[in-house]
Parts: C-alpha cells; sequence; structure tokens
C-alpha cells in the first residue's frame, strides 16, 4: 500500500467513525426525547381517556426500543457479522411490538366508539404532541443523513422509525385538538384507529425482517 493510499484509507476511517460518533449522539437524543414522549403521553392519555393519546406514548415506547437496536447496530459497526444478527433480531422484536400496538389501538377505539365513552380535554397531551410534530423531523433528517453516510439500510429503518412517530403526532394531535376545541370526542377514537394502517405496517415488516439487514446482505 502507497502513502497515499494507507492516507485516503485512515481518512475515510477517520470520517466513519465521525459518522457513528454523531448517530451515537443523536440516538441518545431520541432515546431521552422518547422516553419523557411516553411517560407524559400515556399519564395524559390515561388521565384524560385518550386512546389516541396512550396509543402514541406507546409508540413513543417503540421508538425508545428502535433507538436502543440502533445504538447496538452504530457500536458495532466494525463487526459486519455481529451487526447483521444484532439488526434482523431487534428489528422483529420491534416488529411483534408494532403488531401489539395495533391490535390494542383497534380493541380501545372500538370498544370507545361503542360505549360512547369522552375523552377529557388535555392541555398536557396537546403541548406534548405540538413539541413531538416540531422535534422529530429535525431527528429523522438528522439521523438519515447519519445512516445513508454509512450506506446502512438499517439505520435508514432507524430513521423511518422516528418520521413515523412525527406522522403519528399529527394524527394524534388533530384529533385530541378536535375533542378539546369542539367537542368531538369520536375524533380521538378514530384518529387512533387511522394510525393503526400505519403502525401495522411497520410491524409486518419488523417481523419479516425488512429493511433490517445489514450494509451487505
Amino acid at each position: 500500500m502507497t502513502t497515499d493510499q494507507a492516507i485516503e484509507r485512515d481518512g475515510l476511517i477517520d470520517a466513519r467513525r465521525t459518522l457513528v460518533r454523531r448517530g451515537l449522539w443523536l440516538n441518545y437524543a431520541t432515546i431521552g426525547y422518547n422516553a419523557l414522549e411516553a411517560v407524559g403521553s400515556i399519564l395524559a392519555g390515561v388521565l384524560a381517556g385518550s386512546v389516541a393519546l396512550v396509543g402514541f406514548g406507546f409508540d413513543s415506547a417503540i421508538e425508545v426500543t428502535a433507538a436502543g437496536a440502533a445504538q447496538w447496530r452504530l457500536r458495532s459497526d466494525l463487526d459486519p457479522e455481529r451487526r447483521e444478527r444484532v439488526e434482523r433480531i431487534t428489528h422483529r422484536v420491534i416488529g411483534w411490538s408494532f403488531l401489539a400496538l395495533a391490535a390494542y389501538v383497534v380493541y380501545d377505539s372500538a370498544e370507545m366508539l361503542w360505549s360512547g365513552e369522552r375523552p377529557e380535554r388535555s392541555a398536557l397531551g396537546i403541548a406534548i404532541l405540538v413539541a413531538s410534530v416540531a422535534v422529530m423531523p429535525l431527528l429523522a433528517r438528522a439521523k438519515r443523513r447519519v445512516a445513508r453516510g454509512l450506506a446502512s439500510r438499517a439505520l435508514e429503518a432507524d430513521a423511518k422509525q422516528t418520521s413515523l412517530c412525527a406522522y403519528l403526532s399529527i394524527i394524534a394531535l388533530a384529533g385530541v385538538a378536535l375533542n378539546a376545541a369542539v367537542g368531538w370526542w369520536w375524533a380521538d377514537p378514530v384518529s387512533a384507529l387511522a394510525m393503526v394502517p400505519i403502525i401495522t405496517k411497520e410491524g409486518i415488516e419488523g417481523v419479516r425482517g425488512e429493511d433490517a439487514c445489514a450494509d451487505d446482505c
């Protein structure tokens, strides 16, 4: 190997390490924010009787799991064999979690619509969802840049999970805000049901192992 080739190789390694460090910090931010989001949303949802908020809170908890899996992926960046095994296992676990969440949302929303149970207005829930609409797209965009820099489909999938959280926050916000503003109590369970196709699609892809492959699988 020539001196120029060695310098180029070292430069590429340093650039990759920089991307890994950036990815780790972004995932620390994701885990911290989503943990607070999950606790706040579930608490607000239980107090208000809002299935949309509770469902969103459980989605946030699943996002913490996804970010944790991405951390594992980043920390094993130099071991392709271990990386592939970790990604496949964790992605399937996340997939089953999404399917369980979808089943919960369908059951609880249907029960609320059938019984006519009216959720209370939740200022805390609205504040959490507004913050998520602002924060999650920024995190998703930054994580996607890291994933593309490392040419990792698994990290792309994690960025997609973060984007999904943003979409769900918009849907949940619509239902909770309509209930608070004009008393459309049914908007809450209907908005929760609107999340189900998105959640189910992600769950099926996770169980099948789609988008969970390592870079060269």
